[in-house]
Formats: C-alpha cells, sequence, structure tokens
C-alpha cells in the first residue's frame, strides 16, 4: 500500500512539474479585482464627460456632428481614456504576475509566457486594427462590441497556455460583446459589465480556487 501511494504521489509530481513548465500559472486572482476596477472607473469617467445619465441610451451619437463629421473632443477624450485603462490594467496584471512567480518560485520570462503573449496578441492586435476601420467609416456604436469580442477570441485563443478558467472568461466576453452588438445603445454599460465586473468575478474565482 505505502509503495502505491509513493508511486501516485510521484505521478503527481511529475504532472505538476509538466503542468509548471507547460503552462503559463502565475495569473493573478487579485490583477482580476484590479483591472476590473479599472474598466468601471474608466467608463464612470466617459459618462461624467459626455455628461449623460447612467441610463442613457445611444452615447455614440455624441462621438458624432451633425453632417457624420467625428466629434473629434468627444472621441479623443474616449480613445484616451480607454487607453488608460489599458495601459494601467497591463501594468498592474504584469506587476501581480511577477509577484505571483516570484512567490512561486516559477520563472517570470520562458517559452511558455512568449507563446501565451503571441496567441493573445494576434486577435488583439486584429481588433485594433479592426476597431480603427470602424472609426474610418463612422461606425461608432461597434467599437464596443467589437472589442469584447476580439478581447474573448484573444483570452480563448490563450487559454491552452495557461489556467483553464480563462477559456471560461473568453466565452463570456465574446458572449458580452454579441449582446452589446444586438443593444448597440447600451454598449457601454455592456462593456463595463464585460471588462469590468467579469473581471472581478474572474478575480474572486481564481483567488478562491488557487491562492487562498
Amino acid at each position: 500500500m505505502s509503495n502505491q501511494q509513493e508511486q501516485l504521489a510521484e505521478l503527481k509530481e511529475i504532472r505538476n512539474l509538466m503542468e509548471r513548465s507547460s503552462r503559463f500559472l502565475s495569473l493573478s486572482g487579485l490583477a482580476g479585482l484590479v483591472i476590473g476596477t479599472f474598466a468601471i472607473i474608466g467608463i464612470l469617467l466617459a459618462y461624467n464627460y459626455l455628461d449623460i445619465p447612467l441610463t442613457a441610451t445611444g452615447y455614440y451619437h455624441l462621438l458624432m456632428k451633425e453632417g457624420g463629421q467625428l466629434h473629434l473632443e468627444n472621441l479623443s477624450f474616449l480613445f484616451a481614456d480607454m487607453a488608460l485603462v489599458l495601459a494601467l490594467s497591463l501594468l498592474a496584471g504584469s506587476m501581480l504576475a511577477i509577484r505571483k512567480a516570484k512567490k512561486l518560485g516559477l520563472p517570470i520570462w520562458d517559452i511558455t509566457a512568449r507563446r501565451l503573449l503571441i496567441n493573445m496578441g494576434i486577435p488583439l492586435l486584429a481588433g485594433g486594427i479592426y476597431c480603427m476601420i470602424l472609426v474610418y467609416h463612422g461606425q461608432l456604436a461597434q467599437l464596443a462590441p467589437a472589442t469584447l469580442i476580439f478581447y474573448g477570441l484573444a483570452l480563448l485563443n490563450a487559454s491552452k497556455y495557461t489556467i483553464d478558467d480563462i477559456r471560461y472568461l473568453g466565452i463570456l466576453e465574446v458572449i458580452t460583446g454579441l449582446v452589446a452588438a444586438i443593444f448597440i445603445d447600451y454598449g457601454l454599460l455592456l462593456w463595463a459589465f464585460g471588462f469590468g465586473f467579469l473581471h472581478i468575478i474572474y478575480g474572486i474565482v481564481i483567488y478562491i480556487k488557487y491562492e487562498k
């Protein structure tokens, strides 16, 4: 019986070593909470700057002037707002991932991390270019759905190189994006739900499941 238990323990250890070498395991639940909070704050700033109530619909009309011209001031603020949220999220996520990697004794940068970034970066780059095309054609109502959908696809594409829970977050982001594409008047609120509340829920789940 003792030999069988030792063999099972050895097999478990081998499995853990293989998983540590093939998957990026340094994602932090706290990062999900921080990123979600940044996203919600960003949306609140957008609503405050555009001077519209949270229940208002058709926010994207404020990004266009009469005659179909872009309202560059409002559009620039919205892009700067979202860029700041993205930059802070990347910074916080990277710092917390590095801290977790050091705590677990995992490599901070290796071939698995590179594969994760490449597989996540390709859909994000395509999504960024697609969003620029939408702006060029004045299809501003579809910006929020597009960012959610491409972000979800990026998570799905990268999920095979990290924890499985990322796949479920990606699926939920894609679904939220599709819903936002139907109910375009509520795009900003659904953006806040996708990038805000879903990340917070994900962070709580990851913390309880892997870090508590």
